[in-house]
């Protein structure tokens, strides 16, 4: 310890490390006196952290938190999520074998950089001796095994509504271009550029939260052989058919899966809802549908003065009502935030009676100042407390549509490549578990609780 600055060896400056000849040539008689009478200080090495008083000492940093380490994030395996479901979902399988099988196809889709084929799969899986077997026994699990893959959806979906209640049930479809014509269900379909493609098409329910979306049934639109339509003469190739498939798969969940009930709503990209609608309000559902604008329905509200009874498409129904808009109480959208307007109109199908309450609503939404409609909605003409506001459908869809491409194509949504009908709904089966690890694993709202 320093008794002060006398005991202290001096240094010129510039003279270099303190260990210089010169240290020893410049010593005052007063120095040599006190270590004479303090020998302990001869011997007493210079301060560690100060070898030279003239030299300035790096200033450190007090107070300053320092930059946060950026770690790896750890494989959405080892997630608890991947555990919990890897549990739950393959419960339904009679044979250890099958589940063992159901879990490692999981972990591929998971853990897979790329498409996420048998082959490349199998090779993450076993290695590149084991290679081979892996890839055969992960085929004959998808292609050709027996387990049915509805239950394990149903598991999915309970699981899902067990952790976050929906916000709805989102009915979208997904189109999967293909170059052959040998797989399952492809046919000539719209593709989302617009352009005519050979292709797969799909209807998905989608569960939706207010942050992300998760596909949890499913349905492979089979065309007729032969069955293409003359695109020149307006028709869309393979319109319509999905509409009902949408109806079938949430009239399946509603009757036997036990799930909350949600609005269910249906952008079914151009296709006529209106059968499928009513086909979910006779269930005791709450469908909302995205209308095509040339859909024509027949005014049956008088506030639309001078056109009661007369049959109009969706488009020309809003634009006749353009005086009638208000503001949309909360709802605001563009850049800058401009109000959304927006109005309801009551109106039937065309051939049925205008007396009395109609009973559907034809709803059109825009920022205010933007083209009028942007959108148009059909729901039931009695409003229903849980369905979301008007002005939000859009942000739903969106939400699904976002998910489909930043995490499905992640997961192998798109990726099945055999030709069998179950081998198709056993693999988006297993890519829609895959989904829900991708989506949940980082919402720490999540609450995992057991299932009833």
């Amino acid at each position: 310890m320093d008794t002060g600055t006398a005991h202290r060896p001096r240094t010129r400056v510039g003279s270099g490390h303190p260990g210089h000849p010169a240290h020893a040539t410049h010593h005052s008689h007063a120095t040599h006196a006190t270590h004479a009478t303090h020998p302990a200080h001869t011997t007493h090495p210079a301060h560690p952290h100060h070898p030279d008083p003239r030299v300035r000492p790096l200033r450190e940093h007090r107070g300053r938190p320092g930059r946060p380490v950026r770690t790896r994030p750890a494989p959405l395996t080892a997630s608890p999520i991947f555990r919990e479901l890897s549990q739950d979902l393959f419960a339904s399988l009679p044979r250890s074998d099958q589940r063992g099988k159901g879990v490692a196809y999981l972990r591929g889709l998971l853990a897979t950089p790329g498409r996420k084929s048998v082959r490349n799969m199998a090779a993450g899986l076993g290695g590149a001796e084991s290679c081979s077997a892996t890839g055969q026994s992960l085929h004959h699990f998808i292609c050709n095994s027996t387990w049915d893959w509805l239950p394990v959806r149903q598991t999915l979906a309970q699981r899902l509504a067990a952790w976050l209640p929906p916000h709805a049930w989102v009915v979208r479809p997904l189109i999967i271009p293909k170059t052959g014509q040998h797989s399952a269900g492809v046919g000539r379909f719209f593709s989302d550029g617009g352009r005519v493609v050979s292709a797969q098409r799909a209807v998905g329910v989608w569960f939706v939260t207010d942050r992300t979306a998760v596909p949890v049934h499913w349905q492979l639109d089979m065309p007729e052989p032969g069955a293409d339509t003359d695109t020149e003469a307006g028709t869309a190739p393979g319109a319509g058919g999905h509409a009902d498939l949408a109806a079938d798969a949430c009239l399946e969940m509603a009757a036997e899966w036990g799930l909350p009930p949600a609005p269910v709503l249906l952008d079914l990209d151009g296709a006529d809802p209106v059968p499928a609608l009513r086909r979910l309000r006779a269930a005791g559902l709450t469908p909302i549908a995205r209308l095509p604008r040339d859909r024509e329905l027949a005014v049956a509200d008088p506030a639309l003065t001078g056109h009661t009874g007369t049959v109009l498409t969706a488009e020309r129904i809003m634009r006749a009502a353009r005086a009638l808009r208000r503001p949309l109480p909360g709802a605001r959208a563009g850049r800058p935030p401009r109000p959304v307007l927006g109005v309801s109109v009551g109106v039937t199908l065309p051939g049925r009676s205008v007396h009395g309450e109609p009973d559907l609503a034809v709803t059109g939404t825009a920022p205010a100042g933007g083209t009028w409609p942007e959108e148009i909605w059909l729901s039931g003409r009695t409003a229903d407390r849980s369905a979301p506001p008007l002005w939000a459908l859009r942000t739903l869809v969106r939400r699904v549509d976002v998910s489909s491409h930043a995490i499905g194509d992640r997961v192998g949504l798109r990726d099945y490549a055999g030709r069998s009908f179950a081998g198709w709904h056993r693999h988006i089966t297993l890519a829609s578990a895959a989904h829900a690890v991708a989506a949940f694993s980082t919402d720490h709202r999540v609450t995992r609780r057991p299932l009833a």
